[in-house]
C-alpha cells in the first residue's frame, strides 16, 4: 500500500464506516448499519410420535434444547389395550402412567430432564373415550376392562349410548348431537357432561401436572362439548397450557372457535392452505391485515404441516417428499401466524403399523443424535424421520427467533419461486419448480452479506464466512438464484 494511502476503520454509534486517507483527504464509504437484535424466546413445539420416554429425554438434551424447541408433545401416557397398531395408545384402559412407551418413573424422569434442557412437556390426553373393544380384556399394565366397565374408574352409566344411529356410531358430521354423544368408530364415549366423569378426568390431568408436565393436547376435543372441556380444565392451575384438537370441517356446526376461550386449538385449515401451492406453483399471500379467513386468531392457533393423523390421511406433503417437506416447514416457521408444531415420526407403508418394538412389546428407543441429520430419499419401515436434527429445521428455528414479532410483508411471486420478508428481520424464498429460478425480494435488511440458514443450519456464520450459501443484500434488494425445489432464508443475526 502506498505510504500516503492507509486503511482506517472508524466506529460510530450504531454504525461502521470504512475510510481511506488519500493525500491528506479522508474518503469514507457509506455507513453499514450495525443492528443489535435480541432473539425472541423459543415458541415452537415438536410432536415426537410414539417415542419412548427415555428417548424423548435424550432428544431434549441432545437436539430439542440445543436447536431451540420450546416444548415437546408426547404420545398418550395412559395404560392402553395390548395391540401392535399405533392407535392402541389412543384406547385407554386406565389412567395409570404405564404404557409401552415407558413407566411412570421414566415419564417423571423425562419431564425433569426436558425441563432441565429448557423444553416443556405437553402430554397427549385421551379423555373423550375409552376402548373400542367389544371383547373383555386386560390392559398393558394388567388392568381388567370391558367395553363399558373400567374397575375403579368408570361404569356403564358414565358413557353415552346415543341411540341416534343403528350401532351408536357417528354417521352424520352435520349433527352436533351425533358428533358429541355418539361413538367414534366404536370407542366407548364418555359422558363428559357428568360432574363425576369430569372430576375423574380432572384428577388424571392433575396427576400428570404433579409429574411436571406443562399442559395437554386434548385429543378428540371436537367430540366433547366445549363447555365440558372448559369444566374439566377449569380446576387446573393458572398457566396450564391447553391445546384442543378440533378438526374444522366444511358445513359442520362444530368449529374450533368454540374452544379458544380456555386455550389454543390446532388449526387444520393452515396446512390445507399451505401445501397446495407447493404442488401447483401458484402462491397467494394470506390476509396480512387482521384475522385470516377460516382461521382462529393467531394467538390461539397451533399450526403444522402434518401430524400423526394427517400423514396417514389428508396431508399432501409429508416426510416422503423430502425437498417439499423442508420447503413447507420453512414457510411455516417463517410465518407470523400461529405457533408452529414440527412433526417427527417414523416411516410406514401400512397406515396402522405401530413403531418397532422389542421382544417384550415395548417401543424401541431411538436416539436421533446418532442418526443422519438430513432427510433420506427413502426410509425403511419403522425408521425414525428425525426431523428435529435436520439443519434446515434448526436454522429456521433460529430465523424465527430473530424475526420475533416483526410483521410479514407482501410476498413476491416469480414463476415457481415465492418469497417474503419479516420486516427488517429476515427474508425467506422457495422454489417449488423443476428449474432454477431467480427471485428479487425488496427488503429493509441492512446491506451486506448474509448466511443462508436452510443450507447452513443454526449458527451458520463461522470464521467470518458461512457454513452454507451466502447471499447479498444491496440497494434494498436481495437477489436469490434458487435451485429446483429448494428454500433459502437469511436473517438479521446471520450477517457477516
Amino acid at each position: 500500500m502506498p505510504h500516503n494511502v492507509r486503511a482506517v476503520v472508524r466506529a460510530a454509534v450504531g454504525a461502521l464506516a470504512a475510510c481511506l486517507v488519500v493525500g491528506g483527504l479522508v474518503a469514507c464509504s457509506p455507513t453499514v448499519e450495525s443492528v443489535e437484535v435480541e432473539p425472541a424466546p423459543p415458541d415452537v413445539g415438536i410432536q415426537l410420535f410414539q417415542l419412548p420416554w427415555t428417548a424423548i429425554a435424550d432428544e431434549c438434551e441432545t437436539t430439542l434444547g440445543p436447536n431451540g424447541f420450546a416444548w415437546v408433545l408426547t404420545s398418550p401416557p395412559n395404560e392402553h389395550i395390548v395391540r401392535d397398531e399405533w392407535w392402541a395408545s389412543y384406547q385407554p384402559v386406565s389412567h395409570a402412567i404405564d404404557s409401552r412407551l415407558g413407566s411412570r418413573e421414566e415419564f417423571a424422569d423425562m419431564v425433569e430432564r426436558c425441563d432441565g434442557a429448557g423444553v416443556a412437556v405437553i402430554a397427549d390426553a385421551v379423555v373423550n373415550h375409552m376402548t373400542g373393544q367389544d371383547t373383555p380384556g386386560t390392559g398393558w399394565a394388567g388392568s381388567a376392562y370391558e367395553h363399558y366397565e373400567y374397575p375403579g374408574l368408570y361404569t356403564d352409566a358414565d358413557f353415552h349410548h346415543c341411540g341416534l344411529t343403528a350401532d351408536d356410531d357417528i354417521q352424520d358430521y352435520t349433527s352436533r348431537e351425533q358428533v358429541q354423544t355418539c361413538e367414534l368408530v366404536n370407542l366407548a364415549d364418555l359422558d363428559t357432561a357428568s360432574p363425576s366423569v369430569q372430576a375423574t378426568i380432572t384428577a388424571y390431568l392433575e396427576d400428570l401436572l404433579a409429574l411436571g408436565v406443562a399442559g395437554f393436547r386434548i385429543d378428540a376435543a371436537k367430540h366433547m362439548a366445549a363447555d365440558d372441556v372448559a369444566a374439566i380444565v377449569a380446576p387446573l392451575p393458572a398457566g396450564t397450557r391447553i391445546m384442543s384438537e378440533v378438526i374444522r370441517g366444511g358445513g359442520e356446526p362444530i368449529t374450533p372457535e368454540e374452544y379458544v376461550g380456555f386455550g389454543e386449538v390446532f388449526e387444520f385449515t393452515y396446512a390445507r392452505d399451505l401445501t397446495p401451492p407447493l404442488q401447483n406453483g401458484v402462491f397467494n399471500d394470506p390476509e396480512l391485515d387482521g384475522d385470516r379467513p377460516l382461521h382462529v386468531p393467531s394467538d390461539s392457533a397451533l399450526v403444522f404441516v402434518d401430524n400423526h393423523d394427517t400423514e396417514r390421511g389428508e396431508a399432501r406433503v409429508t416426510y416422503r417428499d423430502a425437498a417439499m417437506y423442508i420447503i413447507a416447514n420453512a414457510l411455516m416457521l417463517a410465518d407470523d401466524y400461529g405457533t408452529p408444531v414440527v412433526y417427527s415420526g417414523y416411516a410406514f407403508s401400512d397406515r396402522d403399523a405401530g413403531a418397532p418394538t422389542d421382544s417384550d412389546g415395548r417401543v424401541t428407543p431411538v436416539s436421533c443424535a446418532l442418526e443422519t441429520d438430513v432427510p433420506a430419499d427413502d426410509y425403511d419401515d419403522g425408521a425414525r424421520t428425525c426431523v428435529q436434527t435436520w439443519p434446515a429445521v434448526a436454522g429456521m428455528l433460529e430465523f424465527r427467533a430473530f424475526a420475533g414479532d416483526a410483521p410479514r410483508l407482501e410476498g413476491v411471486d416469480a414463476g415457481d419461486a415465492y418469497g417474503f420478508e419479516r420486516e427488517g428481520r429476515g427474508v425467506v424464498a422457495v422454489n417449488v419448480g423443476s428449474e432454477t429460478q431467480r427471485i428479487e425480494i425488496p427488503t429493509s435488511l441492512p446491506s451486506g452479506k448474509y448466511c443462508d440458514v436452510v443450507s447452513g443450519g443454526r449458527d451458520a456464520v463461522v470464521d467470518d464466512g458461512c457454513r452454507g450459501e451466502t447471499y447479498t443484500v444491496s440497494d434494498g434488494t436481495v437477489r436469490i438464484d434458487l435451485a429446483p425445489q429448494t428454500a433459502v432464508a437469511i436473517h438479521i443475526g446471520g450477517r457477516l
